[in-house]
């Protein structure tokens, strides 16, 4: 008998204005002292301000730490962890994208258990003992579902390199998935991160540890993300608000049963070229799925009638696996995302550094095809000058 563990975080509030409910949890719990994790470009825009400004009103202390940066260093994380301890804070309020709940994480897991402060020993399933000290997430991007899943990622920058840690004490207490915080996001970063949605949804729901539970949500997720993206690039704020909800119902899936080679492969792409995260994802998606599709049974079945593909029911499954994969492709195309990754500054000497790093990559396990060195090798050259036509 196979046993499927399912971890969520306690509490999560949803749509606009939901950032009010901050001060109720702070209050419900006796917090005395936030550490605020975020980046200054949301202190600039006065984005993370709203929420500052509702801890002042409520003579609620805090002090920010707003060094974070696009896939958050090893160095970033110390600065972080010394920050809380000189505020004597005792709960952090993360505002931001991945990047900032994530790097939240790993000071929170670290203020706990002080005997993983070199940072390197977090990766992978490192067995913590004590739960992180409280967090509460505010995404402002709709992609990562960093506020509810047991996963964070920080980069090695002396060895080019990105690494996972899984840890079921790192999950904040609470989350707040508050639209108006996201309507500030660029066209590009909300194409990015919605895309990173989608690669989420789709690879939890092909991985090898999927199951009926995940399926439902990856599947749900998949049909909201595709009916919802271009109009939340276009800045439509229903749209922005269901991405928010697909986003967060993809993360729910893919942080209890694990992802795949497109995020494997990834990884690397951030690692050593500083290419945000989104875009490495949704520039190598649909070519992983075309890699992936003979693997995949009747999921790309259930993919393209969730994508809205026509006659996608009846249709013959080799050629509904096709239309799935084209119906990714076109969507990147359509929200402005690159097609191949020579664009994302890829260099081809550096490919066989990169795919071995990629095929060591926690989430390449996860893959429901098997893959070598050389056969993600030929993936990421195939991507180097155009996309395959599938």
């Amino acid at each position: 008998m196979v046993v499927s563990r399912m971890i969520l975080n306690e509490t999560s509030y949803f749509g606009s204005g939901a950032i009010k409910k901050i001060v109720d949890e702070v209050k419900k719990r006796g917090f005395k002292k936030a550490l605020i994790a975020t980046d200054k470009d949301l202190i600039k825009y006065q984005v993370a301000t709203k929420v500052t400004t509702l801890l002042e009103e409520n003579a609620l202390a805090y002090t920010i730490f707003d060094q974070i940066i696009p896939n958050p260093t090893l160095e970033v994380v110390r600065e972080g962890l010394a920050a809380y301890k000189e505020a004597g804070a005792d709960y952090i309020l993360a505002i931001g994208g991945g990047s900032s709940i994530d790097t939240a994480k790993a000071i929170g897991i670290i203020a706990a258990n002080p005997e993983h402060e070199d940072i390197i020993s977090l990766e992978g399933e490192p067995g913590t003992r004590q739960p992180s000290v409280p967090i509460l997430a505010v995404p402002t991007t709709s992609g990562t579902a960093a506020e509810v899943t047991i996963n964070y990622v920080i980069t090695d920058r002396a060895h080019n390199r990105k690494f996972v840690c899984v840890d079921p004490h790192d999950i904040p207490i609470a989350a707040f998935i508050d639209s108006d915080l996201m309507m500030g996001m660029p066209k590009a970063l909300c194409a990015a991160t919605g895309m990173d949605a989608l690669t989420h949804a789709i690879e939890g729901y092909i991985t090898k540890g999927a199951w009926e539970l995940t399926d439902m949500m990856h599947l749900k997720a998949i049909e909201i993300i595709g009916r919802s993206l271009k109009d939340s690039v276009a800045g439509d704020h229903e749209a922005r608000e269901a991405m928010a909800l697909g986003q967060y119902i993809a993360g729910m899936g893919f942080s209890n049963v694990g992802l795949g080679l497109v995020h494997g492969m990834a990884h690397p792409l951030s690692a050593w070229y500083n290419v945000p995260h989104g875009v490495a994802c949704a520039s190598l998606l649909p070519t992983i799925m075309a890699y992936n599709k003979d693997y995949t049974g009747e999921k790309y079945r259930a993919i393209a009638v969730a994508l809205n593909v026509p006659n996608a029911a009846e249709m013959p499954l080799d050629d509904v696996r096709n239309q799935a994969v084209a119906a990714v492709r076109q969507l990147g195309k359509d929200v402005g995302i690159p097609q191949n990754i020579t664009e994302l500054g890829v260099k081809e000497e550096d490919i066989p550094a990169i795919a071995k790093d990629a095929l060591a990559d926690v989430c390449t396990g996860g893959n429901p095809r098997g893959t070598t060195v050389d056969a993600i090798s030929a993936l990421y050259r195939s991507l180097l000058l155009s996309v395959p036509s599938r």
